[in-house]
């Protein structure tokens, strides 16, 4: 079965050179070629196109009301193939983005009005939720994971770390005393995060690659970071929060970094995923590199803090 769009290109070529040979040599197709597209779109459509004979060929009728239908169709079609290329080029478009709440509304949207001001033929749609979206299901273009990557399938980037700190506030300290090591935890009121994609909020995981394991418990659990923020901030127990969220609490002095006998886990990052493709789009790059611009060489919310 030939290609319909070649046969039209074929047409539209044999009625703008008015040959059927001179199509040929113009398409770099042979004659015979030529003349099967033409036959089959006369067969498809049930008319002739072109009167034949042997010192010349014409257009007729129902030929020159299906060019002009088959023109246009080309042109779009080239519109089209033309769009798409300057998209793999230059930056343009709706540019998905689907984020984590907390992280989202923190440290990317602050950052939005930079990246449109360099890009204005980009509009970006933030998503803000804590769920594991589907890319492809849902047409996202590019999402930020933090955490350990379950889906080898992506293609991923690592934009920072993601440091963790067990913190409290000073008056909790101060009625309940200061850990000094992870085992003092179970003395403790820790609250858990329930989201946690390498632990449960009854689990803590400590060193290098997270292989102490440390069973914790607290009268709160909760499934978003700044909620945990405002409870230990209140002084009701200890947290394990990442740095992008409390950072400001402990420049301030409003929450305190507990120094204990075990290093935090150093695998957890935060991380630019997208479906693979051996060329992704202008936008999609452009954005993950303005984010790797903006988080190197110290992340903004790690600035001044040891």
């Amino acid at each position: 079965m030939l290609d319909r769009l070649t046969s039209l290109e074929v047409f539209a070529k044999v009625a703008a050179v008015g040959s059927l040979s001179g199509a040929a040599r113009a398409m770099g197709l042979s004659q015979t070629m030529v003349t099967k597209h033409v036959a089959s779109l006369e067969a498809r459509l049930g008319t002739k196109l072109f009167h034949r004979t042997t010192r010349r060929l014409s257009i007729t009728e129902a030929g020159r009301s299906y060019l002009e239908s088959a023109e246009r169709i080309l042109a779009d079609m080239e519109a089209a193939d033309a769009a798409i290329a300057r998209e793999r080029v230059e930056p343009r478009g709706l540019l998905r983005v689907n984020v984590p709440v907390v992280f989202g509304t923190r440290q990317i949207a602050p950052l939005i009005a930079e990246f449109s001001a360099a890009h204005t033929e980009v509009t970006v749609e933030l998503g803000l939720n804590d769920r594991l979206v589907d890319l492809a299901e849902e047409g996202w273009d590019l999402a930020i994971r933090i955490g350990s990557l379950r889906d080898s399938s992506m293609v991923a980037r690592k934009l920072a770390p993601n440091r963790l700190v067990v913190c409290a506030a000073p008056s909790y300290l101060a009625k309940h005393g200061t850990p000094r090591t992870v085992a003092d935890l179970a003395g403790h009121n820790c609250l858990g995060y329930t989201l946690s994609q390498q632990a449960s909020a009854a689990e803590w995981l400590f060193g290098v690659e997270g292989e102490i394991r440390v069973q914790v418990s607290g009268t709160l659990r909760a499934n978003n970071g700044d909620a945990l923020r405002a409870a230990t901030l209140a002084g009701l127990g200890l947290a394990r929060q990442p740095t992008f969220i409390i950072a400001d609490d402990l420049r301030s002095g409003a929450l305190v970094a507990l120094a204990l006998d075990q290093p935090e886990i150093q695998t957890s990052a935060v991380h630019a995923v997208y479906l693979p493709d051996r060329r992704p789009p202008a936008k999609v790059r452009a954005f993950i590199d303005f984010l790797a611009a903006r988080f190197a060489p110290v992340t903004p919310w790690d600035r001044g803090l040891p």
